[in-house]
């Protein structure tokens, strides 16, 4: 099981989802121009397993900060093939590196929740 310690961002996340209506498990890693295929199958099973594919889609880091969150992940529990390390990386690398665009969060229109009013004191 993973531990995410401090995860207040992760948990953020999955509440706005959780009050707009929307599938968390909906959202899937994109399919890269070098690496798709069973990688991106890989990468989105093992880290979809403890969070939500925005998570990663939003970060822009290096290989070496890749590296450094795949074997954190990996020691909290994500389950990686060790044999499929090095090219989890490159995907990450390769598709939500530094040159990357700015990822652009998807535009839904949220619910309005209706909330009863309490009774008026007289």
């Amino acid at each position: 099981m993973c531990r995410l310690r401090g995860s207040v961002l992760a948990f953020t996340l999955l509440s706005a989802h959780t009050l707009v209506g929307e599938d968390p498990s909906a959202v899937l890693l994109p399919a890269g121009p070098i690496h798709g295929g069973p990688i991106r199958q890989q990468a989105t099973a093992a880290c979809t397993s403890c969070h939500e594919a925005r998570i990663i889609v939003q970060q822009r880091l290096s290989q070496a900060a890749w590296t450094r969150e795949m074997d954190k992940m990996i020691k909290w529990g994500a389950p990686v093939d060790p044999k499929d390390r090095d090219a989890l990386i490159d995907y990450f690398s390769a598709n939500f590196g530094p040159d990357q665009a700015a990822y652009e969060a998807p535009r839904t229109a949220a619910k309005a929740v209706a909330r009863p009013r309490p009774p008026a004191k007289h």
